[in-house]
C-alpha cells in the first residue's frame, strides 16, 4: 500500500465516522425542529437553521483534530485553504427546506478532494438509516453492500432526478422537464440534490440534472456515482471556481447519452 493510499484510507475511515456522528446530531435537531429558529439566505426558499451551522462546526472540528493540514469548504462557513493537497467539501444538511418542514429528504454530505478529483464521497441519510460511502478505486457501498449500476436502464424505463432553484429561471426549468417528458422519461425532485445523486449511485434514479449547483451539494455524490460505475460531468474546482455554482449532471451507464442531451452537453 502506498503512502497516498494510506492517507486516503485514513480519511475515508474518518469521513464515514464523521457522517454518522453528524447525522446523529442532525437527526436530534430534526426530531425537535419546532424549536429551531429558521432564517432565510438569498430568497424565502433558501433557508438555514442553527442545526446547519452546528453540524458543520462539528464536522470541521473533527477534521481539524485529525488532519490539521487539510483544506475545508462548508456551505455555512466558507473555505479555509490547506497545505496537504486534500480538501474536505461539506454540506452539513443538504435539503434544509425538507428538514425544517418535517420531511425525511435530507442528508449529510461529506466529500474529500485530492487535487481536482473527488476521491471520497460519503452521504448519510439518518431518517432512512442509510450510509452511502465511496472512495477512489474502492467502489461504492450502501450500508456495506456494494453498488453496481445496471446498463440497461435509461430515461425511458427509469426515473430521473431534476433539481431546481432560484438561480435558474422558471422558463428554463419548464423546458428541461418538457424535453425529458417528450423523450419518454419521468422525473422526481425531493429537495436534496446530494441525496438524489446518492440515489443515482444506488440505481434508484437513472440520472440527475441540476443547471446550477454548488460543490458541497454534488462532490460526494459524484464520487459515489463514479465508483458505482456511472458517469458525471466534471465540476470546476480550480481556485475560486470551487466556491461558485456550476451545472451538475450524473447518470448510470445506460443513460449518459440521455442526460448529456438533456443538459445540452451533446
Amino acid at each position: 500500500m502506498t503512502s497516498q493510499e494510506t492517507d486516503l484510507d485514513r480519511r475515508f475511515v474518518l469521513a464515514k465516522a464523521i457522517a454518522q456522528e453528524a447525522g446523529a446530531m442532525a437527526l436530534d435537531y430534526f426530531n425537535r425542529r419546532d424549536s429551531l429558529v429558521i432564517e432565510t439566505k438569498r430568497d424565502p426558499q433558501d433557508v438555514v437553521s442553527i442545526a446547519d451551522r452546528n453540524v458543520e462546526k462539528l464536522i470541521r472540528e473533527r477534521v481539524e483534530a485529525t488532519f490539521a493540514g487539510d483544506g475545508f469548504l462548508g456551505e455555512e462557513f466558507g473555505h479555509t485553504a490547506g497545505t496537504s493537497g486534500y480538501t474536505w467539501v461539506v454540506d452539513p444538511i443538504d435539503g434544509t427546506a425538507p428538514f425544517v418542514s418535517g420531511m425525511p429528504n435530507w442528508c449529510v454530505s461529506v466529500a474529500v478532494l485530492h487535487g481536482d478529483e473527488p476521491v471520497i464521497g460519503v452521504i448519510g441519510a439518518p431518517c432512512h438509516n442509510e450510509l452511502y460511502a465511496a472512495a477512489a478505486g474502492r467502489g461504492a457501498k450502501l450500508n456495506g453492500r456494494a453498488l453496481t449500476l445496471d446498463p440497461t436502464r435509461n430515461v425511458r424505463n427509469a426515473m430521473t432526478g431534476i433539481g431546481a432553484n432560484s438561480h435558474v429561471t422558471p422558463e428554463a426549468m419548464a423546458d428541461i422537464v418538457s424535453r425529458l417528458l417528450q423523450a419518454g422519461g419521468t422525473f422526481i425532485r425531493n429537495g436534496s440534490g446530494a441525496l438524489m445523486l446518492a440515489y443515482v449511485a444506488a440505481g434508484r434514479l437513472v440520472g440527475y440534472y441540476e443547471p446550477y449547483m454548488h460543490a458541497w451539494d454534488c462532490l460526494a455524490g459524484y464520487c459515489l456515482v463514479k465508483e458505482a460505475g456511472g458517469w458525471h460531468h466534471p465540476f470546476p474546482v480550480e481556485g475560486e471556481r470551487l466556491t461558485k455554482g456550476s451545472p451538475v449532471v450524473a447518470a448510470g451507464p445506460g443513460a449518459r447519452a440521455d442526460l448529456e442531451k438533456l443538459a445540452g452537453l451533446a
